[in-house]
């Protein structure tokens, strides 16, 4: 954390708005721009400081206030939820024992889909081997009709 507890980016932006403060009224006789650039100077500075404080201690209020990773376990072991629909409360390792049942069954499920893949696959194999054989009768077929015309066509040249 260091001497200044990690506001040195606000004490150097007060140190330069404290003395940009301080010399203001000496620069203030010189010449009327240097005049001008003290007035807007001065309220940014210390903007800036003011800026640099709040967001420090935004920061350091979070992390001094956040809980740390042993309550965060010992919170989310004990934590319930509230469901809206029946008001009823479920806690964490109900939801993790739930979540493995769900998981079994899923992964049953995709074993019975695996099987039914294959039986598909297989009955697939079987409708292509038929096609071919009802290809190879209508080629059968169609041979046999070609040779009675062959046979028919040698009786009548004779």
């Amino acid at each position: 954390m260091g001497y200044v507890g990690n506001h040195l980016a606000t004490l150097v932006t007060g140190v330069f708005a404290a003395v940009l403060t301080g010399l203001w009224p000496y620069f203030v006789d010189f010449a009327p721009i240097l005049n001008f650039v003290f007035i807007m100077a001065v309220p940014i500075t210390w903007f800036l400081t003011f800026t640099c404080w709040i967001s420090q201690r935004s920061t350091d209020y979070m992390h001094n206030h956040a809980p740390t990773h042993a309550e965060k376990k010992s919170l989310s072991n004990t934590q319930t939820i509230q469901t809206t629909t029946s008001g009823s409360q479920v806690s964490l390792s109900e939801i993790k024992q739930i979540q493995n049942e769900l998981s079994l069954e899923l992964s049953n499920v995709k074993e019975t889909v695996k099987l039914k893949d294959s039986e598909i696959e297989r009955l697939n194999q079987e409708i292509s081997n038929l096609e071919t054989l009802v290809q190879i009768e209508s080629l059968k077929t169609e041979l046999a009709n070609l040779k009675m015309l062959a046979s028919k066509r040698t009786t009548k040249s004779k």
